[in-house]
């Protein structure tokens, strides 16, 4: 029995090894329907913003001759499930779809930490400008995701564009594909802002006023709403959206 154990043993040691999965090629890449497309990906906030009071409350240029405080805490659901998390955690998901389709995607922010904060929103509105941080060409789209925080007891999602005039077609119209592919995977427009109609213009959110390339921001729900927050919270809800908004950043670079 020893003997047998022994051969067995060797045996395994001297086949060769199962090889690695060929990584595609520069040519298969080259085919992918986003390569060669980049795609700026904002997750809201910061899971340690509310342990950096001082330094999120300096404020910052927010564009249209504005100043505002570098970021906020972000809300949560009535159970505690926090801002930060949920849009992280889709981001993350929106990030590995929008990559395995060939973009070249930047997160704005790369950690979800306590320990953490920012950055602030003036960074974000002007991360994937050329000329930003060394960028030598701007970035194809932005996209940034947020979970709003409404007492009212609405539901729903809503999307946010720029109101000001330079860009606003481009913006509008990813804006617009935004809300469409939300549908698509049955999601509702916002029942407390927007008119019901689940798209908006405003002219206070750095993020949009600083950014010049085509720009979304989207609140993905109400986390005050227990139909909404189940969503939120949930795996399968963030894949969900996830999804979406990869089906509408593919459809609008098509």
């Amino acid at each position: 029995m020893a003997r047998l154990v022994v051969l067995a043993v060797l045996a395994a040691l001297l086949t060769p090894a199962t090889p690695a999965p060929a990584q595609p090629s520069a040519a298969t890449r080259a085919e992918l329907p986003l390569a060669g497309r980049v795609v700026v990906i904002d997750p809201g906030h910061q899971l340690g913003n509310s342990r950096h009071r001082a330094e999120i409350n300096q404020p910052v240029d927010a564009g249209n001759g504005q100043r505002k405080p570098c970021n906020t805490t972000g809300t949560a659901t009535n159970g505690g499930f926090p801002e930060a998390t949920f849009v992280w955690r889709v981001a993350r998901a929106l990030t590995r779809r929008l990559r395995a389709l060939g973009a070249e995607v930047v997160l704005t922010r790369t950690t979800n930490s306590r320990d953490d904060w920012g950055p602030c929103v003036d960074v974000r509105g002007r991360l994937g400008n050329a000329g930003f941080r060394g960028w030598d060409r701007p970035a194809d789209l932005k996209l940034s995701i947020h979970g709003d925080g409404s007492l009212s007891g609405g539901h729903g999602f809503h999307v946010i564009v720029a109101a000001k005039p330079d860009g606003r077609a481009a913006s509008t119209s990813f804006g617009r594909t935004v809300r469409g592919a939300l549908h698509d995977r049955g999601f509702r427009d916002a029942t407390y802002t927007a008119g019901g109609r689940g798209f908006t213009y405003r002219s206070d959110l750095a993020t949009l006023n600083l950014s010049e390339v085509p720009t979304a921001m989207v609140e993905l729900g109400n986390m005050r709403s227990a139909a909404d927050a189940r969503v939120m919270a949930s795996a399968k809800g963030q894949r969900r959206y996830a999804a979406a908004l990869a089906a509408a950043v593919r459809r609008h670079l098509r």
